[in-house]
């Protein structure tokens, strides 16, 4: 097939950048070319960012960017940059800021306008073809600012350096530095603990689970702060909390109960329709807190759901030499949801016999329980309205029996949905969104005593490091990579994921090289990314100089934000390698956030969970004997989120812990915590009633 058009976004690997690479626009890659021109022609840069499952930003291309009058204006007027915010996400939020900044709201597509020395000026998200939804069109706004530029140049330049200032400033928002009011870092109390547990309960939703209304995410964080809480102070409200959250996403929709695997938010209360999307980080981000539940409660439903979400990552996301893909798109046949939804009919051809049963169990119906995708009818989303040992009391069927009944029917729906066309897959590589699904894994073979996701995660771990590093001289690793090339160098997340996962392959294989690997990637992190001022880090490295700014990203989003990552990798590795300066920082950082931690506990949850170890302390435990392996499995089993552990045959003075740590006639293992050490014991069940004194 034949293009009419073709820009210079035919040589770029995203797959978002290619989606717009045939459009009449002249996009460029964002870079010294577009930037130099700019300059050099007096123009305004229009950057437009999104991502290849942002169905907002498919809509905006076909409406806009794939007209050729449009295109036209643009060319004319603008250098015009396009940006994959997952592959640049350091410009994703300093524009991000910016149009938030300007407008009170944010999201992608992100339209934004840069004076020529990329300083923003004005912006927004989505702006239709025609004025509509109190929106201005699209074309509306080029003239606006095309004119505005032409008639007004000195006060837009004025007003893009005032803007840049106050994205400069907020970079410090929530950090309380120690100068400012006499405060003692280390500030955190059990008062303190409580009363976020206080605040996050006062946006729980106790019906459906989940925190705030629609559209409603996941909170990943929140639910494993409410686990944290739970198991440091015996407080029944936070783990029933907890629980409702994630059993309601699991019975919801928002949860592919054909695949297997999360969508990326939902848009109503009840976790029904989601935004279809489904992307890497979430399903790393959730099978942790599935295997936090099943640790807690060892129900066989959490199990059943960390085995489902991994099987999909390995099917749909997984590259044949062991990286993960980011994304699958949300749409298919240029519809949203088109692939995930069914009407009754269609279920009844299938099942047969078996129809009216599964029916009923997922709430399918003739009217349909979502209309979304116009003219198609009323379609269903699988849901559960009643839990199956409940419905299957009711329908007098055993419950081994009903599930193995249910799981048939859907393999039959998943083999007929395979028939399908797919939602497209981005297929780029990203260094922290691999390195958490590597802790995910790493969380999975504990939990759940399974060595084949041991074996994934570290295929996935060498993978990251063979494929992230272009100059072997250089240790400094890339962002993203496909078809082996990476690109972009690695900004703070990427380290600090890769880290953590770095401390979970440790704790799970009792491999030092793992230890090693996150003791140079923090010193690199120290070097390289610190600001010397707050104690915080920069997401940018040093030497990356095509930002306007270095920001600092404290908020924990829909990923963790690299400092509190990092304060946790700190505060655990100072341990580790006797570094009371790491502690001391872990510390500074942590306190400096305490108001804001204290006060919005749902946007600092990461946060609020290393304020709760730093308080309550860490349990640091060795395992010194020829059997370590299987006690270190064992107890690597039980849910103990205050724990710091090494395993070895024979005791080592290479690390702290380990040293002195000399087995007996038979295995030992030792608990030390707060510079005190307990008599060693020869069995998990000992050292449990240890923990528990």
């Amino acid at each position: 097939m034949s293009n009419a058009f073709s820009n210079r976004l035919i040589n770029e690997s995203s797959p978002y950048l290619m989606q717009h690479a045939h459009n009449p626009v002249d996009w460029y890659p964002w870079g010294e070319e577009a930037l130099q021109k700019a300059k050099t022609e007096n123009k305004v840069i229009l950057v437009s960012i999104g991502y290849s499952a942002c169905h907002w930003c498919h809509v905006m291309e076909k409406e806009s960017f794939e007209n050729e009058a449009v295109a036209k204006f643009m060319n004319e007027h603008f250098i015009n940059i396009k940006i994959d915010r997952e592959e640049r996400p350091d410009l994703d939020h300093i524009y991000m800021d910016a149009v938030q900044a300007m407008t009170g709201s944010g999201g992608w597509p992100l339209n934004v306008f840069l004076t020529p020395e990329a300083r923003p000026f004005y912006g927004g998200t989505y702006f239709p073809p025609v004025k509509a939804y109190d929106r201005s069109s699209w074309t509306e706004v080029l003239n606006g600012v095309q004119r505005a530029w032409k008639e007004k140049e000195a006060e837009i330049i004025s007003q893009a350096e005032s803007l840049t200032r106050h994205i400069q400033r907020s970079n410090d928002f929530g950090i309380v530095k120690k100068e400012d009011k006499g405060l003692s870092p280390d500030i955190f109390t059990a008062e303190d603990a409580d009363t976020i547990f206080q605040n996050i309960m006062a946006a729980a939703d106790k019906e459906w689970g989940g925190f705030g209304k629609a559209p409603k995410f996941p909170q990943t964080f929140t639910i494993q702060y409410l686990l944290q809480y739970y198991y440091f102070t015996g407080n029944e409200e936070a783990l029933q909390q907890a629980i409702l959250s994630i059993d309601k996403m699991l019975e919801g929709g928002i949860y592919d109960q054909v695949g297997g695997g999360f969508a990326r938010y939902s848009t109503d209360e009840e976790w029904l329709a989601p935004h279809f999307e489904k992307m890497l980080y979430d399903n790393a981000l959730l099978v942790n807190i599935l295997c936090d539940a099943y640790q807690i409660t060892k129900d066989k439903h959490y199990e059943n759901a960390i085995r489902k979400t991994i099987a999909f990552v390995e099917r749909e996301l997984m590259d044949s030499e062991g990286g993960f893909y980011a994304a699958l798109d949300a749409d298919s046949e240029g519809e949203e949801g088109k692939y995930y939804v069914w009407d009754k009919k269609e279920i009844d051809a299938l099942l047969g016999n078996d129809s009216p049963l599964f029916c009923e169990y997922f709430d399918i119906t003739e009217a349909g329980n979502w209309s979304h995708i116009p003219g198609a009818g009323k379609k269903n989303i699988l849901r559960i309205l009643k839990k199956d040992h409940l419905f299957a009391k009711e329908k007098k069927i055993p419950s081994e029996e009903f599930e193995k009944k249910i799981n048939s029917c859907l393999e039959k729906i998943l083999a007929q949905r395979n028939e399908r066309v797919k939602p497209q897959l981005d297929d780029k590589i990203l260094l922290n969104w691999n390195a958490l699904m590597t802790t995910a894994l790493c969380r999975s073979s504990a939990a759940l005593g399974d060595d084949n996701y041991r074996k994934l995660a570290q295929k996935n771990f060498d993978f990251l490091i063979q494929n992230f590093n272009t100059n072997k001289e250089d240790p400094g690793l890339k962002h993203t990579c496909k078809n082996k090339i990476a690109k972009h160098p690695a900004f703070l997340d990427d380290y600090a994921c890769l880290i953590q996962c770095c401390i979970y392959l440790q704790e799970l294989t009792a491999d030092t090289k793992y230890l090693i690997w996150a003791k140079d990637f923090t010193s690199m992190v120290i070097r390289d990314f610190t600001d010397d001022a707050t104690g915080f880090f920069f997401y940018t490295g040093i030497a990356q100089k095509d930002v306007i700014l270095r920001k600092k990203e404290v908020y924990d989003g829909a990923t963790p934000s690299g400092n509190s990552i990092m304060a946790e990798n700190l505060f655990y590795l100072s341990v580790i390698f006797d570094k009371k300066e790491w502690l001391l920082q872990a510390k500074k950082i942590t306190g400096s956030l305490k108001t804001a931690v204290v006060r919005y506990p749902t946007s600092f949850a990461i946060w609020a969970s290393v304020a709760l170890k730093q308080f309550y302390g860490i349990n640091e435990i060795v395992i010194s004997g020829p059997d370590h392996n299987n006690i270190r499995d064992r107890l690597l089993q039980q849910y103990l989120p205050d724990k710091l552990l090494q395993s070895a045959p024979v005791a080592s003075d290479e690390f702290p812990l380990l040293a002195g740590k000399d087995p007996g006639p038979a295995t030992l293992i030792y608990l030390c915590k707060n510079y005190a050490c307990k008599a060693p014991v020869n069995t998990v069940e000992e050292l449990l009633l240890q923990l528990r004194k």
